[in-house]
């Protein structure tokens, strides 16, 4: 019998999924596997894309305006989007993707380094995966960065369980969530949970010195009906009107590459039902 063999499995609790590691098993978001014991983030300081970006890319439209930030992005990812805009990484693992280690006291060491050759730079981004797969990454160096002077980004789908965004929220200084859609139904097309995603978007709206955004972007014919964004926008509403609603056009991507564009006179459209109840609300990639 091998050392695994003689091992329980055990049950991964940070996000909804809730996925049965087997000894030297990994979850569905390929980036957390059973290791001693428990659920680890394996993906932990494996970094595959790293660049400095404008906070308008993230995209935060009322954070910090002119400013930078160092994006970090790993592997993988908790949903299944078919549309994934960043599948090369988001749905692979660490032996699909090249990836190098950083740890968190490096990663803020680069960020402090280019801080000082351009004041502009004014924090580091978790971003391009998903970065809750691997919380701990994003906990331990937001902890260096505050301590550094340095604002802690985190930009995600929000699909994770309360605990793990109770943790998060006290260093983070700016999110942007995706909020898919808003029905039951088209989080599962995209492998999420609709009503763990708004928790999120709760808690952190509820944390003093933590700026919140929200994206959802329009796929047609799934989730362009007026009607749910005159509910999205509304929910939204009831939970800060201070929030930025990003709504944004799709291209085709990944498993729907051969589909079509969202109709830009759609977004603008959207962006008008939202803007009946959100006095923040601002139209991408058209």
């Amino acid at each position: 019998m091998t050392p695994h063999a003689q091992q329980a499995a055990v049950t991964c609790t940070v996000c909804p999924h809730e996925c049965r590691l087997a000894p030297g098993a990994v979850g569905r978001c390929r980036a957390r596997g059973w290791q001693d014991g428990a659920s680890a983030p394996l993906s932990y300081g494996r970094v595959t894309s790293l660049a400095m970006d404008p906070v308008e890319k993230k995209p935060l439209a009322r954070w910090k305006p002119g400013g930078l930030v160092l994006s970090a992005g790993s592997y993988g990812c908790n949903l299944r989007c078919p549309f994934c805009q960043n599948h090369t990484i988001a749905q692979v693992g660490a032996d699909e993707v090249a990836w190098r280690s950083i740890a968190p006291e490096e990663l803020v060491a680069l960020a402090a380094e280019a801080r000082m050759r351009n004041p502009r730079v004014v924090g580091i981004a978790h971003t391009y995966n998903e970065p809750l797969v691997c919380w701990e990454y994003v906990r331990d160096v937001g902890v260096l960065a505050h301590e550094a002077g340095l604002a802690n980004v985190l930009v995600s789908n929000g699909c994770v369980q309360p605990w793990v965004a109770d943790e998060l929220a006290p260093l983070v200084d700016a999110a942007n969530i995706d909020l898919k859609g808003f029905t039951d139904e088209y989080y599962r097309w995209c492998g999420g949970n609709l009503q763990a995603v708004c928790a999120c978007i709760e808690r952190l709206c509820a944390e003093p010195g933590c700026h919140v955004e929200v994206t959802c972007l329009i796929v047609p014919e799934r989730n362009d009906d007026p009607a749910q964004m005159r509910a999205l926008a509304g929910w939204l509403a009831q939970v800060s009107t201070d929030i930025t609603l990003h709504v944004t056009r799709y291209f085709p991507r990944w498993k729907m590459e051969g589909g079509y564009p969202t109709p830009v006179r759609t977004v603008y459209e959207l962006a008008e039902v939202a803007r009946e109840v959100l006095p923040h609300v601002v139209v991408g990639n058209c």
